[in-house]
C-alpha cells in the first residue's frame, strides 16, 4: 500500500511537467518535430478548393470552407491570424490569413488546411493522409457544409458588393462590405398600397421556383424605380434587400470596360441576390459609353442571365421620359415599375410623424395650402428641414411652410430667398445648401418627376 503513493506523486509530477511544457515554445518545437517525423511514414494527398471556378464564377464550396475554418478553435493556436470587429462593436472575430495553416481533426484523422494566394487565384488546400481519404473525405466535406450553413444562418449578414476595375481580375471583380443600411419596408416613405403590393410580389417571387421552371423561364424579376432625386429610391432598394435577406451587387457602369466585361460581372454574382444599376437614364444619355444598349439588353434577359437564379434586377432612373426605347421597358426586362413622387401633403404627414413625432398640429392647415399647386419638394428636402429643426416642431413646420410659399410665388428659373429654407436662424440654410445646393429652384406645375440637376449646378455656381 505504501508503494502506491510514490507512484501517484510521480504521475502528478509528470503531468505538471507536461502542463508546464505545453505553455512554452520548447513543447511546440518538439511537437512540430514529432509531426514532421510522423509525416515521413505516411503518404499524403492534397485537394484544392479555388475561390473561382473555371468559368470565373464564385465557387460556393470555397465560401463554405472559409466560413468553417474561421470557426475552428485551432485558428487561435496558429502562429498568426487576423482580428476583426464583428457585427457588434464588442465582438472580435478571427479570420484566416493568406498562407496561414490551420489544423483540424475528424473521426480520429488529422487534417491540414492552407490558405494560398497565387498570382492568378486564391485557393484553400486540404491535406490528409491517403489511407484516411476513403473513410473520411466525403463525410468531412458534408460536416463542413452543415457547420457552415448553421453559422451563416445564425449570422444572417447581408453584404454589399462593389465591382472593381477590369484589370483587377485575379481575385475576382467584386469586393464586399457588410450591408448596414437601416431602411426597412416599414421606415421607407411610400404609398402604403404600393408598398403592400411590392411586398406581396416579392413574397410570391420567393415561392415561385417550381413555377418558373415549369414555364421554362429563368427565376428572376426586374424592377424599375424612377423619380426625382431625393424621393427614396436607394432607401427602397435597401428595404427590398433586407426584406428578402439578399446580398446587394451594386454595379458601377463607369468601371465596366465593354459588353463582355458586364457579362463577366454577372457571372460572378451569386443566386439569392439583388443586382443594382443606379442612374440608368443618365448612363444611356451619354454619347460615348463603354457598354452598348444591346449589352444592357443581354445583361437584363440574355442567355447569360440564366447562369444563376433567384435574382432581383433593380434599375433606377430620375426621369423615365428620357428613355424612348420601348424594348428596354418590355416585360421580362422590366416586370415591375414603381414611381417615387415628390412630397405631397399625405407624405408630409408621414414625415412629420417619423421625424418630429407630430401627428397633428395647428400649422398643418397652412402646410396643406402650400401643396395646393402640387408637389414641389422631395421627401429628402423636407426631411432635412425637419432634421435641422427637430428640437422645435413648430419651427420645423414654419420652415416647410415658408419654403412651399416661396416656391409657389416664384416662376421657373427665379431665385429662392435663402430665408425661406430656414424659417428661423441661418444654420438650417447652411446645412440645406451643403447637402442639396438648392439656392435656385423653380416650381413645376406639370405632372411628372422633377430633375434637380440644374438647381444643384446653379447652387454650386452661386456658392463659388
Amino acid at each position: 500500500m505504501m508503494n502506491i503513493f510514490p507512484l501517484f506523486f510521480t504521475v502528478i509530477f509528470f503531468l505538471f511537467i507536461l502542463r508546464f511544457l505545453s505553455k512554452t515554445s520548447l513543447f511546440h518545437i518538439l511537437l512540430n518535430c514529432f509531426r514532421s517525423l510522423e509525416d515521413c511514414f505516411h503518404v499524403y494527398q492534397s485537394f484544392k478548393v479555388p475561390q473561382l471556378n473555371q468559368n470565373f464564377q464564385e465557387n460556393l464550396l470555397y465560401r463554405k470552407v472559409f466560413t468553417y475554418l474561421n470557426s475552428l478553435t485551432s485558428l487561435e493556436d496558429s502562429e498568426f491570424t487576423n482580428l476583426f470587429t464583428g457585427s457588434k462593436s464588442n465582438d472580435i472575430t478571427l479570420n484566416l490569413d493568406v498562407n496561414q495553416t490551420v489544423h483540424d481533426t475528424f473521426l480520429g484523422a488529422r487534417l491540414t488546411w492552407n490558405h494560398q494566394n497565387g498570382l492568378s487565384k486564391t485557393t484553400l488546400v486540404l491535406r490528409l493522409r491517403k489511407k484516411d481519404k476513403r473513410r473520411i473525405l466525403r463525410p468531412y466535406l458534408q460536416h463542413i457544409l452543415s457547420v457552415a450553413d448553421e453559422i451563416e444562418e445564425n449570422m444572417k449578414e447581408i453584404r454589399l458588393y462593389m465591382n472593381l476595375e477590369s484589370q483587377s481580375q485575379h481575385n475576382g471583380r467584386w469586393r464586399s462590405i457588410p450591408f448596414t443600411h437601416p431602411a426597412t419596408m416599414e421606415t421607407v416613405v411610400l404609398d402604403t398600397e404600393v408598398k403592400n403590393k411590392v411586398k406581396a410580389d416579392l413574397e410570391t417571387f420567393l415561392k415561385s421556383k417550381q413555377y418558373y421552371h415549369r414555364l421554362g423561364r429563368v427565376w428572376k424579376r426586374g424592377y424599375l424605380l424612377y423619380g426625382a432625386s431625393g424621393t427614396g429610391k436607394s432607401s427602397f432598394v435597401a428595404a427590398m434587400a433586407r426584406f428578402l435577406c439578399y446580398d446587394v451587387y451594386d454595379i458601377d457602369l463607369s468601371r465596366v470596360s465593354d459588353d463582355s466585361d458586364l457579362k463577366m460581372l454577372l457571372l460572378q454574382t451569386t443566386s439569392r441576390s439583388l443586382i443594382l444599376i443606379e442612374g440608368l437614364d443618365k448612363f444611356l444619355s451619354e454619347k460615348s459609353r463603354a457598354v452598348s444598349l444591346s449589352g444592357i439588353f443581354n445583361f437584363m434577359d440574355g442567355i447569360i442571365s440564366c447562369c444563376g437564379e433567384e435574382r432581383l434586377m433593380v434599375f433606377t432612373m430620375n426621369d423615365k421620359d428620357q428613355i424612348d426605347d420601348q424594348a428596354l421597358m418590355r416585360a421580362g426586362r422590366i416586370d415591375v415599375q414603381i414611381h417615387f413622387p415628390l412630397c405631397d401633403f399625405s407624405t408630409f404627414k408621414i414625415l412629420a410623424s417619423n421625424y418630429l413625432g407630430v401627428k397633428d398640429h395647428k400649422l398643418f392647415v397652412q402646410v396643406e395650402e402650400g401643396f395646393q399647386n402640387g408637389p414641389s419638394l422631395s421627401p429628402a428636402q423636407i426631411g432635412e428641414l425637419m432634421i435641422s429643426n427637430r428640437t422645435s416642431p413648430t419651427r420645423a413646420l414654419k420652415s416647410v411652410i415658408n419654403a412651399l410659399q416661396r416656391l409657389n410665388e416664384t416662376g421657373p428659373g427665379q431665385p429662392v430667398d435663402e430665408r425661406v429654407l430656414s424659417g428661423e436662424g441661418s444654420q438650417t440654410v447652411k446645412e440645406f445648401k451643403k447637402l442639396y445646393g438648392l439656392l435656385r429652384i423653380g416650381s413645376r406645375r406639370k405632372q411628372g418627376p422633377l430633375d434637380l440637376s440644374v438647381a444643384q449646378k446653379e447652387g454650386s455656381r452661386h456658392e463659388a
